[in-house]
Parts: C-alpha cells; structure tokens; sequence
C-alpha cells in the first residue's frame, strides 16, 4: 500500500493561474511543457516509432502475461536500419525552382522522415524497411507567403503536396503515393509561435505548425489555457488538429477543436481564405465548420485563431469503481445530461478495466488494489471511471458534489487508493503510445480504432464491434484481444475507443495482411452500425473506403464538388479523405 501512495508524489499538476494584463511583449518561444516533455524537434524523435528518442514507456510482466493468455506465445519481428532504409531512397525529381528555394530540403533522411505517419502500417514500413514511396522534397515555410509560393510553384510544376504537421495520423494522412508527378512535402514546424493574443476577446493567433507543449507553454506565460489534449499531444499540432477535426481528453470541459477553432488562414491552389473570428453569424454557411477536416485537400492552414481562457485555479483527476458497465454508463449519462460541470469522463469496460491494472501497476500494487476492490464487494464485472474537474475550487467543489452523489446511487467504490490512481493516470496519460514500442519488441502488435454513436446504441455497436475483431482471424486459428472505453461523452452519445492487440506471423507482410482483416472487420462494424467511422482520428486513406455509407452518394458528390473547387487539379494530398 505504501508504494502505491509514494506515486502521488511523482505526479505534477497543472500548473496554477498567472496574472497578466493586456500589454502583450514579444513572445518568445518557451520550450517548457505542461506534464509532458518539451516540444521535441523531429530529429530528436524516433524514426520508425512514436516520439522523444529518450523516453521508454516499460510493461510490467504480469501486464506482458495477461495479454499473451489471450493471443499465444509471440515472437518478435525483425527491424532494419536507418541506413539500410537511407540507401533505398531515390533521387529527387523535383524541378530546379524548388531545389534552389532555402527553404525546401531534398536530404535523404529529412525525406524518409516526413514519409510515414503513426498508423500500423507505417509501423510495419519503418520497420521492415519497404517505405514504397518517398517525397522528392520537404519545406520548412515560415509564413503565409512562403506557403503561397509553394503552391503556386507546384501549379506551375505540376507537383502533389501533401501537409505535414507533427506526423501522428493513424490513419495515412501524409503518406506519398506511387505516380508520375513529384511530391512535396509542406511540413509547417518552423511555423510554432504565438503571433497575438486579444487578452478582452479570449482569442490566441498561432502559427498553425505549433504542437501542443508549445501551444500550451506559450499560453501559460500569459496565465491561459486552451485545454485540448489528445493522445498524440506531444507531437500533434494546431493545424493537424483542426484538419483531422481532432478531440482532446477533457473535451467535456473545453470543448472539441470545432469549439476552440474560431478562425485562420487557408492557402489554397486558388487563393488565400481567411476565415473571420466572429463568435457566431446566420450569414450563410459556416466557412470555419466546412474547412474543418477536410485534411490537406482543400489547402494547408498557416495561421490559426483558438479560443482560450484563463488557467485554472485547481485542476483534479479522480478514479472512481463501479460494480458493472451498466452502472457506470448510466452515471456518465446522467452527469452530462445534467450539467455536472466536469472536464472529462472515461469509462472502461471490465476488460479494458483488468488491463489497466495489470499494465500499470507493479505486482505488489497490482495484488493491493485488487485486495481492496475486492474486499469492497467488487467482481471481476468491475469497471473504471476516471474522470476530472478543472475552474475554481467553488466550482470544482459543487461538481464534485453532484457528481459523488450519482457516483453513490450507483454502488461506486471510492478512496485514497483510487484519488492515487487518478493522479498516476494525469501523470502518464501522454506516455501511452510510448508502450507501442514496447510491446512490439515483445512480438505484440497493438493498435486502435475509435467511434461515436447515440446512447441507446453503444452497448450492440460495442458488442458488435469488438466481436468483429475478435473473430477477424478466427480462419487463422489466432485469437485477438480487445477492449474498449468511452472516452468522450455529449447529451446525445458517446465515443467509443478500442484497444486490441494480437500476435506478430512469420513476417512483416504477413503481420500487415492480420492488420488488415482486422481492421476491415472493425470499419465494417462500424459503417453498418449507426455509428461514424471516425470520432476523432479523421479519415485518412484507411477510413476513405468506407466513407460514403456514412455520407450517402449526394454527401460524397457536395464535399467532392467543394474541394474541387479549391484544387480542380487534385494536387492537395489526393486519396485522403475521399479516394478519388
């Protein structure tokens, strides 16, 4: 018990509000981070893997042992070498008026590093070396002009351009294709300050290539906040982020990117769109809500105006156990469709449940929670409830309250332990992609697909689904393993986000064609449910296939028409978000 209260004391907050006025100075780049590692430059990242070179994220070997009792013993696949893959990268057919601009690269290893994304099959290139497709060049722009003579460069070489912000789609957002015309990679990090901040409107002008840490480190030092932390936090950047119409945890709270995005820059093939702050207008359609996830096809953001607010006064994470899933989806419900003021709230089935406490504790801890829970009356049909508040302690105070009562009703299991757990969970909730690594190491191959759908369908989409992963091999003889948690909850519905992992084959190829029927089953799953095929992750090329059973045929034909209309020449990173 002792070792599990000595955690809390690794755990650093938020920090807490800073007093400011309105003479803004120049802001200068701040590369401290709000409970993470600072900004990482991309060569400090790994190349065939996810983030900071020097972090590791380690699995606990009881955590290592549930998961093979369900797949079978595994073996690890073999990786190649950085320079092994240098020496396959081509020569750049990219034109002399690009090579001579200072700001467009055509290094080997600056290429092969703007070539794939984090999705499984990025994985399975990176490291068996088969990268198929490289860009004949990179640019770094460092403004709104650099990027308009980008493109209008491309117009005139007839080029492909493909945006690249942090390089953390799962989904083949910026992966080049096979084709005749060269690639251009338009990566926007060298675009990462704070330009503005209308300290009386609450509006924050960036540049639209920041990734999260700096988002929030430069904020900081005014005494704001915009409070959008999805997974990929560390790497991912305010453009990708608007683009791929992202979600962060503690969406309740803040809101989704559509709530926090207030306006911009948009360069496209036919022009600069610059896209009003207005809080709100009945003039028309929405031209912010239409560029929102249309993912490099209509043009590339530069400049980004979001919403922010001041920091909170306190900012608490809490784990609370309830005795089954029924229970605990009725207390997220009912909190959100009362007006509970948290920040965020996630549900973890029994399953996911179980895996968390193998893979995050130790086996002393493990054997102390599982003793105490137990000893509460719980079962193994026990499931987790993390959840937080963030504004001043009055308002925390009232929400907890409220909230602690629906938590009663429903036979919630509570205390210092699970207060502990909470506090471990903020500490580390930016490391879980970080275990990717590991487990491959270890020949287990993980990866995720996430959803939403109405309340009065999440447990058939989620029975359905995870039984569509589960059997996807089932002609293989291999089991899969998967569980699932609510992550984001509205009025209406809920996101639902799966976990599943099964074992490596004999070779890579082979390990991406089980990749493949799995997720196949799990789109399918959702494209025939009443569901969307993504909640947060955009479309890509992986979800491109099963996009227009969401949309219908006219849906297809008014978001082709409009993005046409902005590149009629398809140069904007074509097969993303529509295959066509």
């Amino acid at each position: 018990m002792s070792k599990i209260k000595s955690l809390i004391r690794k755990t650093t907050n938020f920090p807490a509000t800073k007093n400011t006025d309105n003479n803004l100075e120049p802001i200068q780049k701040n590369n401290t981070a709000t409970n993470s590692t600072a900004n990482t430059p991309i060569e400090q990242t790994r190349w065939n893997g996810w983030g900071n070179v020097s972090i590791n994220k380690t699995v606990s070997p009881h955590g290592a042992k549930l998961i093979k009792s369900h797949i079978g013993k595994t073996k690890k696949l073999s990786s190649v070498s950085l320079q092994q893959v240098l020496k396959t990268v081509p020569k750049s057919r990219l034109p002399a008026a690009l090579t001579d601009l200072n700001i467009v690269s055509t290094d080997k290893e600056v290429r092969l590093r703007h070539a794939r994304g984090q999705s499984f099959p990025d994985w399975i290139a990176m490291h068996g070396g088969d990268f198929e497709v490289f860009p004949d060049g990179v640019a770094f722009p460092e403004s709104t002009a650099d990027v308009e003579t980008l493109l209008t460069l491309a117009n005139e070489h007839d080029l492909i351009v493909i945006p690249f912000g942090g390089g953390t789609s799962v989904v083949g957002h910026i992966n080049p294709q096979k084709g005749s015309r060269p690639v251009l990679t338009i990566a926007m990090s060298k675009m990462d300050q704070l330009l503005d901040l209308d300290f009386e409107s609450q509006i924050a002008t960036f540049g639209a290539g920041t990734q999260g840490p700096t988002v929030e480190a430069q904020l900081d030092a005014h005494g704001y906040r915009l409070g959008h932390y999805p997974q990929s936090w560390e790497l991912s950047t305010l453009g990708g982020w608007i683009a791929a119409r992202s979600s962060g945890q503690q969406s309740l709270g803040y809101g989704r990117i559509e709530q926090l995005f207030a306006g911009g820059t948009l360069v496209t093939p036919q022009g600069v769109l610059n896209i009003a702050d207005i809080p709100a207008s009945s003039a028309g359609p929405d031209l912010r809500e239409m560029m929102m996830g249309t993912e490099g096809r209509a043009g590339i953001f530069t400049t980004v105006k979001m919403r922010v607010q001041p920091q909170p006064e306190e900012e608490l994470f809490k784990v609370a156990f309830l005795p089954n899933w029924e229970a605990g989806k009725e207390v997220l419900r009912q909190a959100v469709q009362k007006n509970v003021r948290l920040s965020m709230l996630r549900l973890s089935n029994a399953v996911e449940t179980d895996a968390h406490l193998h893979l995050g504790t130790s086996p002393s801890q493990f054997l102390a929670i599982s003793t105490y829970l137990k000893a509460r009356g719980l079962s193994s049909d026990k499931v987790m409830l993390t959840y937080g508040v963030s504004g001043d302690k009055a308002q925390n105070k009232l929400a907890l309250t409220q909230f602690n009562k629906l938590l009663k009703q429903h036979g919630s299991v509570t205390g210092k332990i699970t207060d502990i757990m909470g506090s471990v969970w903020a500490h580390g909730r930016f490391k879980f992609p970080y275990l990717r690594g590991t487990l491959w190491d270890k020949g287990i191959m993980v990866d995720t697909f996430e959803t939403a759908t109405n309340w009065n369908n999440i447990d058939e989409q989620m029975q359905q689904m995870q039984e569509a992963v589960r059997t996807s091999l089932t002609e293989e003889s291999e089991e899969v393993m998967a569980f699932t948690h609510i992550s984001h909850v509205y009025k209406q519905g809920a996101s639902l986000y799966t976990t599943y992992f099964f074992r490596a084959a004999k070779d890579h190829a082979t390990t991406l064609k089980r990749w493949q029927k799995i997720k196949h089953a799990a789109s399918v799953s959702l494209a025939h449910g009443k569901a969307t095929i993504s909640h947060q992750h955009g479309v890509g090329r992986d979800h491109a296939p099963y996009l227009a059973v969401e949309k219908g045929k006219l849906g297809m034909q008014v978001t082709h028409d409009m993005l046409k209309s902005l590149d009629p020449e398809q140069r904007m990173n074509p097969g993303v978000l529509l295959e066509k």
